[in-house]
This record gives structure tokens, sequence and C-alpha cells, in this order.
């Protein structure tokens, strides 16, 4: 695997696990969104660098490797230096790591490109009544270990208005289309870790990744 496509999967790693990737919402205010500075971005890329390069070790270390990403660092790299990074149509992504197991995000969602790009499911089906670029939160349980993660999502919202959780399913299967999985990522399923990593452990304001 070519350490490009390994970058690509840690950051989809860190998305799931910060938002989404993988997830009550919790509103970044303008106080702490301006608080975050440059060096807390630059360290969390150093950090997933230093995750990827023990990844790519020939043999893995004779003891566990712990490396701890705050949500601030997390923050601070999807505020500032995340440009280019994400998907087009989404925007303004904030994460909160409560506890043990539980996460929550946000994002603006450019809701026309997914709706789009679906065939609708009848009158009735939540994603049409969806239009514009929308702020999109969602909050549930990841749980990775044993080198696999599973993300439980637990509540969507759409501007405010709680929603089924399928649309978030909806977007990230959009937005996560590739050749290498031409209908996107299903949340639902487990996916395994990248860099050799068994196991992230969440705690407030921080996760842990074991390697």
């Amino acid at each position: 695997m070519t350490q490009a496509r390994v970058l690509r999967r840690a950051r989809l790693v860190w998305m799931l696990v910060a938002a989404l990737a993988s997830a009550a919402v919790v509103v970044v205010s303008a106080q702490a969104r301006t608080a975050l500075s440059r060096s807390d971005a630059k360290r969390l890329r150093e950090k997933v660098a230093l995750i990827v390069y023990h990844g790519n070790r020939p043999a893995p270390p004779a003891a566990p490797l712990r490396t701890e990403v705050t949500e601030r660092e997390l923050n601070a790299y999807l505020t500032l230096d995340s440009a280019g990074e994400l998907p087009v149509g989404v925007t303004e992504p904030a994460v909160t790591i409560h506890d043990a197991r539980r996460v929550s995000a946000k994002a603006v969602v450019d809701l026309d490109a997914v709706r789009s790009h679906r065939k609708s499911t009848g009158m009735l089906d939540p994603v049409n009544l969806l239009a514009g670029r929308l702020p999109v939160a969602a909050s549930g349980l990841i749980d990775a270990r044993g080198g696999m993660a599973r993300l439980q999502l637990e509540s969507v919202s759409v501007a405010g208005l709680p929603v089924p959780v399928m649309v978030l399913r909806e977007i990230v299967a959009y937005y996560t289309r590739s050749p290498e999985y031409p209908r996107g990522v299903n949340i639902d399923d487990p996916f395994p870790l990248p860099s050799r990593i068994k196991a992230i452990e969440l705690r407030r304001g921080e996760a842990v990744v074991v390697q």
C-alpha cells in the first residue's frame, strides 16, 4: 500500500472518529475557533506522520506505541489546515470527544449534491426535503479495538432539526465514493484500522492511538 493511500485512509479514520468520519450537536463558538492555532494543527500533522511511520515499519514494536491526539489539535487541523483535503461541499467541520466511546461532530454540507446523485425512495424520502448548504450534526459511539472500528450512530440533525440516521448514511456514502469504494463507505460496516493501529481509546477531549 502506498504512503499516499495510507495517509488517505488515516485521514478517513480520523474523520470517522471525529465526525465521521465516522457522529448531541456541539457548536464550536467563535471565541474557541479564534483560540485554535497553527501550532496545534502542526502537532496533529506530526502525530499522524508518526503513526503512519510506525505503521510502515518492517516489524511491529515490541511494546505497544501510544500516541495522544487532542480534540484541540484535531479541530485546529480541520479548521486551519484541511483545505483541499475535505470533500468539495463539506466545510466548517468541528468535533468533540466526550468520553470513553462517545463522539459528536458537525459540518456544513452541500445537500443538493447528495440528492442529485441518488435514487429517491419515495415521496416521504427525507433527503428530498433537504436543499442547499446546511449544517449537519451527528453523535454516536465508536468501538475501535482489535484492529477494527465500528461506528454506532445515535442521532443526526440538519439545520437543528432531527432527521433519520439514514440521511447521514447517504451523505457519507456520497462523499466517500472512490475507485476502491464506487458506492462509498457504509458507515454501519466495521472497517480495518490503518497503519497497524490496534485500538483507539477515547476519553474526554482526546483520543489515544495504540499501535
